[in-house]
């Protein structure tokens, strides 16, 4: 299969799932902020790979995919009805912190002291 159809595939499967999971009513994935980093589909289309994340942090995340597991079966038949494929691939959900450790280096980057204009200019000058 070409690698552009898997690549597309991939998209849509990633859109329809972010839609899919806003209507899920198990209460670990409704709670909370739920994010789709990223959706890996094998060539074959057998399995999709969906890292998810939230805000909340790691722990969070493992309770929201354990709810997402529960509910794997309505999903898939969801992303069925949705997308036109021969074959819907079986879902693996993992959780990730990426959504969490992308926070903490903007924390960080937001704390740096950065010089100002004129320190800056007068460093220039003192180099001269």
């Amino acid at each position: 299969m070409p690698s552009y159809k898997i690549d597309r595939v991939t998209e849509d499967v990633k859109r329809e799932l972010s839609a899919i999971l806003r209507e899920v009513k198990d209460p670990r994935v409704k709670d909370c902020f739920l994010s789709i980093v990223r959706v890996e589909v094998t060539n074959d289309l057998s399995y999709c790979t969906v890292y998810v994340s939230t805000m909340e942090g790691m722990e969070q995340t493992k309770t929201a995919v354990k709810g997402l597991r529960s509910a794997a079966g309505y999903i898939r038949r969801e992303l069925g009805r949705r997308l036109t494929l021969r074959h819907v691939p079986e879902l693996i959900f993992k959780p990730t912190d990426s959504i969490e450790y992308g926070a903490h280096i903007s924390r960080i980057l937001n704390d740096l002291e950065l010089p100002t204009e004129e320190e800056a200019s007068e460093e220039e000058g003192d180099t001269l």
